[in-house]
């Protein structure tokens, strides 16, 4: 007799255990989280006033004595049920700044908006897709002997798009240097775009907030060559922020204006280093600023924020550049699962990460990023609302929050993380449930708004 798969056979096991039904409780809790953490403790609720105890938990009653909580990944590849709450909440944030709610008030509909798009530079030609990718017809090639150009037409998924048409003439270096200060290069942008806003209405520039506030939520995204780009919902604001009338010279052309001359001037210089020598980064040449529409229910700015959550939950790996996951040694790079391309980016972040000029930079930390440090999101303060006031709003819409009047004592341990073969196969089969249950819901939803 064939003997059934190893996860089939631990699911049987799981099914037959007398308390199932209360396990089968805590993995649908999770969303069919594909690695929950493991926690073992109690919370005791009781009255502030009386000490009288309200209410007593304890994973002593519990399967396995531990209760199963989120991993909260925001990474699709690492958990997608996990990756899908967090594309949800990032989705609200993004939105709530575009069209209000979440206690920002609707009129931030009316402000400056516009959805900005600013690139790396150019490191060095890659194959592209759709039409003929880099035609010459001398037959030229460069100093190592290689084409200069392509000729072929490659589908969007084909491996090679992406990929240098020379790796000994692409620069690596300036690569992961990029990565790098690719942060403070938005830093610097931001302000520099403050000050292009207060020169052009004849403002001093450090006189800027006590007239207008730029509110911000942007977005990392990995492209096909390996080098992030950003993408930004950029909003003027009263100096007060979201609940302050902008003043009367605000329009999104002024804005427009002051993005595009702030993306051309910008620029970080790396340490010296005998080794590379300084290096002057900037953003690339494309760069792109639209206003967002301002009339009618707001379409552009739901596919703005549903763009923004769908980039949020895509890991390094989901695009093939990077990995989800640190490396601990300079093997590592040569197993890791990657084009040749990424592997010399990955080698180069461990490379240039020896020498003490860099070592700030922690590059040998971040190799599995390409030298990329920032966040994948991230926002000015008075933008919107933040993950964890959603969180919370998610608690006490559940019932979970505290209310003012109590005392809650919390004792809680770390006791592992993870689900075993036949756990993951039915933990997975809920999350699939879930997503198709949420699909169906939203889909019931828009068509009874379409019959009305």
């Amino acid at each position: 007799m064939r003997q059934l798969p190893e996860a089939d056979r631990d699911a049987i096991r799981l099914a037959q255990d007398p308390k199932f039904a209360r396990w089968l409780e805590q993995i649908t809790a999770t969303g069919g989280c594909s690695h929950p953490v493991h926690l073992s403790g109690s919370t005791t609720t009781l009255d502030g006033a009386t000490g009288e105890i309200l209410h007593h938990y304890d994973t002593r009653t519990e399967p396995g004595e531990r209760l199963l909580v989120r991993c909260r990944n925001r990474r699709a590849t690492v958990c997608p049920a996990c990756s899908r709450l967090h594309a949800g909440d990032t989705y609200h944030l993004v939105r709530a700044g575009l069209l209000g709610g979440k206690n920002v008030p609707a009129t931030v509909r009316h402000r400056p908006r516009l959805f900005v798009t600013l690139t790396a530079p150019s490191f060095g030609p890659v194959h592209r897709s759709g039409e003929l990718c880099r035609p010459r017809r001398d037959g030229a090639t460069c100093e190592h002997s290689r084409p200069l150009g392509c000729g072929a037409v490659h589908a969007p998924d084909a491996p090679t798009v992406g990929q240098p048409l020379c790796p000994d003439c692409y620069d690596y270096t300036a690569h992961v240097l990029w990565h790098a200060h690719a942060s403070k290069l938005w830093d610097r942008f931001v302000i520099d775009v403050r000050r292009r806003l207060a020169s052009a209405v004849g403002l001093v520039q450090s006189h800027f907030a006590q007239h207008a506030r730029l509110s911000f939520a942007r977005v990392a995204e990995y492209q096909k060559r390996a080098a992030v780009h950003v993408h930004a919902v950029v909003r003027l604001d009263g100096p007060n922020g979201p609940a302050d009338e902008p003043p009367a010279w605000s329009t999104p052309d002024l804005l427009i204006d002051a993005v595009r001359t702030s993306a051309r001037r910008v620029l970080v210089r790396t340490p010296y280093s005998p080794a590379v020598g300084e290096l002057t980064l900037h953003w690339g040449a494309q760069v792109d600023a639209r206003p967002l529409r301002t009339d009618g229910d707001g379409p552009d700015d739901d596919a703005v924020a549903a763009y923004v959550a769908k980039y949020v939950t895509k890991g390094a790996s989901e695009t093939g550049a990077g990995l989800d996951h640190a490396l601990s040694t300079l093997g590592d790079i040569e197993s890791a699962p990657a084009s040749e391309h990424v592997r010399i980016l990955m080698r180069t972040c461990w490379r240039l990460g020896g020498l003490p000029e860099y070592a700030h930079l922690r590059l040998r930390d971040w190799t599995h990023t390409l030298g990329y440090r920032g966040h994948i999101l991230t926002k000015s303060r008075a933008y919107s609302t933040t993950y964890a006031a959603l969180r919370a709003e998610r608690a006490h819409h559940m019932g979970h929050a505290d209310l003012p009047d109590m005392v809650t004592e919390r004792h809680w341990l770390y006791v592992g993380s993870g689900h075993t073969p036949g756990a993951a196969l039915i933990a997975a089969g809920i999350a699939e449930d879930l997503a198709e249950s949420r699909w169906l819901g939203l889909e019931a939803r828009q068509e009874g708004e379409w019959c009305r």
